[in-house]
């Protein structure tokens, strides 16, 4: 049987090296989770939310799917997202795709997927939607754009969710944003998105 250990052994070096810097993190860390951030990412694993900007354990609460979809009748999601704004009280829902996604690149070829051609239709929706931007642009070029208004488009059905348009009727100062990744430069990019409650 494969027990992984070497992750076990990588996992207790980790550990041991947070404590020799401060020795009650973890014991601080266990009495309580108060983030002010929801970071809605994709599932690749070079897109790793922490690490992107830079904070520790307990900061950030993250759901993550294939090419950062947000959609209505995905419960998991819609259960992280009411669970942050209405019990962790976030103040920042932040959605962020990358250059260079493989949903999004499999979204644009007419190949059978298999299973993820039905998460994948969410993605060539937002390309029917735009379909005028992308005439006479360059097949890389296209990529990349895509990835750009997949990200708007998130951000518009997360502000179209009940608990978001809730916590707004309610008086919270809940902001959403939209921002890209580039995995050749590790530079996030703010797509100028941000939507708070007066906006």
């Amino acid at each position: 049987m494969k027990t992984l250990k070497h992750l076990f052994e990588k996992n207790l070096q980790w550990a041991t090296a947070i404590k020799e810097k401060q020795p009650d993190f973890f014991k601080e860390l266990s009495k309580q989770q108060a983030p002010e951030y929801l970071w809605i990412g994709c599932s690749d694993s070079r897109v790793p939310a922490n690490q992107i900007i830079d904070l520790p354990p307990g900061e950030v609460f993250v759901h993550r799917n294939i090419a950062n979809v947000v959609v209505h009748s995905d419960l998991n999601c819609l259960s992280v997202v009411q669970f942050a704004v209405e019990v962790l009280k976030v103040k920042h829902i932040i959605i962020c795709g990358h250059y260079g996604c493989g949903g999004i690149k499999a979204a644009m070829s007419d190949d059978d997927h298999g299973l993820i051609d039905n998460w994948l239709r969410h993605i060539k929706d937002v390309e029917r939607f735009n379909k005028d931007k992308f005439i006479g642009i360059e097949e890389e070029d296209k990529f990349d754009l895509l990835c750009e208004l997949n990200v708007k488009e998130q951000v518009t059905n997360i502000c179209n969710t009940t608990v978001v348009q809730k916590a707004w009727k309610s008086g919270s100062n809940l902001s959403v944003h939209g921002w890209i990744y580039n995995i050749e430069n590790g530079i996030l990019k703010d797509l100028e998105t941000c939507i708070s409650p007066n906006d």
